[in-house]
């Protein structure tokens, strides 16, 4: 692709956004300030998916750029002023488009610091030389439209290729997060990284340390929101960026000997991965982060327990167990929000669930007890055992898969007969109270106890049913 018809491919991207650039352009020269778009709006112009998020950059300085907008928009926000960006909102033509402008960054990590050296720079190829890859280091000069492209970005991006403006050292020195960058763009456009950033990325993976915990885990959930992550996922545990990060997932590399024989657990977790993504139209069609968290994390506990049993065989008891716990505490640290910190470990918990009742008839006990557990999560869980099954003989996969639609269809025929959504006994707490004359306290929690795992037993009962099952117990107890 040549530049005159990279010009062009962005021109035409252009003429969709005309009402908004053209008018930014304008009042940005009249005030004497240059304006560009840049970076991935340009990328996905040339590409031809340019969105409703735009980017630009320009000389002006922040309350200038924040003035600029309000002059023609209400819709103005300076949540990110202190690094040099304002946003606005603009409709046109039916559509709502996000724009952010950004003055020229000169911009470093101190050697010590978690968070960027925030420094303003006066030219775009400034600017542009700190940008993360060469695809995301071209501009488009507005309003005359002028295509800039100092660092052979095009050529980079016909030949699907990631190299950095900068040498790699110096960019990744600059903002380590770039690294997993490298990744997260590998996986997203698929895209080769070149060979010295693999190696620079590999030298300095230590360098990760300094960022914070927040931007590796929005990057990471970039990463794995990707078309095809596994790509990316495999450059963080080949540079050992994952070591810093996501140890958990490079220690799934089980070694393997000719007399202990085992599935390869971290192919295995990928392939299991590829396969949830597979089965996200069951949950909506849209990339869901939890699914693929649990899919990709759902063996973590195999490392920690994995034992090898008289005649060569290997077994791991009890992985699901404490993979919900490493998942509780690896996801913490990555400051993910206690929801999705619940939903993924659950899902890790119960993954085992539909093998520990084997492949035949389920009985109505054992659905509503799958389904209780399961609570909200039960359409992921469904995605998740699906996913698990990688085996290469086609006899077990397909037993497994009409097992496995027995049990969905067990769950759709008592779902028409009771509320196994909102499992609960057939007697409440004051009823409870009421028939065995006692106050509130332990009593009524075991009482209530006993209440659920009858209803779970046999279904619902009558509330005569329930008090005479009741009294006996108590009777009894």
């Amino acid at each position: 692709m040549t530049t005159s018809a990279a010009q062009s491919n962005v021109v035409a991207a252009l003429r969709r956004i005309a009402p908004i650039a053209d008018d930014l352009g304008r009042v940005f020269a009249a005030a004497g300030h240059r304006l560009y778009l840049v970076g991935g709006s340009v990328r996905d112009a040339l590409l031809g998916r340019l969105g409703h998020d735009l980017d630009f950059t320009t000389s002006a300085r922040p309350d200038e750029i924040e003035r600029l907008l309000r002059s023609v928009t209400k819709a103005v926000w300076t949540i990110g002023k202190e690094y040099g960006t304002i946003g606005a909102k603009f409709a046109v033509g039916g559509h709502e488009w996000v724009v952010e402008i950004t003055t020229f960054r000169a911009d470093a990590y101190r050697p010590d610091s978690r968070k960027p050296q925030v420094a303003f720079g006066d030219t775009l190829d400034g600017d542009l030389v700190r940008r993360d890859f060469t695809v995301n280091a071209m501009a488009v000069s507005l309003p005359d439209k002028e295509f800039h492209d100092p660092y052979r970005g095009l050529t980079d991006l016909a030949e699907r290729r990631l190299r950095t403006p900068a040498t790699p050292e110096q960019s990744f020195s600059d903002d380590p997060l770039r690294m997993m960058r490298l990744a997260r763009f590998t996986a997203q456009l698929g895209f080769e990284p070149a060979p010295d950033a693999v190696r620079a990325a590999t030298g300095m993976a230590d360098r990760l340390d300094i960022v914070s915990a927040e931007r590796v885990r929005d990057e990471l959930s970039k990463l794995l929101l990707a078309g095809q992550p596994r790509a990316g996922l495999n450059l963080l545990v080949a540079t050992k960026l994952a070591d810093r990060m996501l140890p958990e997932l490079p220690a799934l590399r089980l070694e393997r000997d000719e007399h202990h024989r085992h599935k390869d657990v971290y192919q295995h977790s990928l392939t299991v991965l590829d396969q949830a993504i597979e089965l996200e139209d069951r949950l909506g069609g849209q990339p869901d982060l939890v699914n693929r968290l649990a899919a990709l994390l759902h063996d973590i506990g195999k490392p920690k327990t994995r034992k090898f049993e008289p005649g060569g065989k290997v077994s791991f008891h009890h992985h699901d167990v404490v993979g919900a716990k490493l998942v509780r505490k690896r996801l913490a640290a990555l400051r993910y929000p206690s929801d999705l910190i619940d939903a993924v470990a659950k899902l890790v918990e119960l993954h085992l669930r539909f093998h520990g009742y084997g492949e035949g008839q389920w009985t109505d006990s054992a659905v509503r007890r799958y389904v209780r557990d399961a609570g909200d999560q039960l359409d992921r869980l469904h995605v998740l055992t699906r996913a698990d099954c990688t085996t290469r003989n086609q006899a077990k996969a397909n037993r497994l898969r009409s097992a496995y639609d027995d049990l969905e269809q067990r769950i759709a025929e008592l779902r028409d007969q009771e509320e196994l959504d909102a499992i609960r006994p057939d007697l409440d707490g004051n009823q409870i109270m009421e028939i065995l004359g006692i106050p509130p306290g332990r009593e009524v929690g075991e009482a209530y106890k006993f209440l659920l795992n009858l209803r779970l037993d046999r279904g619902p009962l009558t509330p005569a049913e329930a008090e005479a099952e009741l009294r006996t117990w108590w009777a009894t107890r």
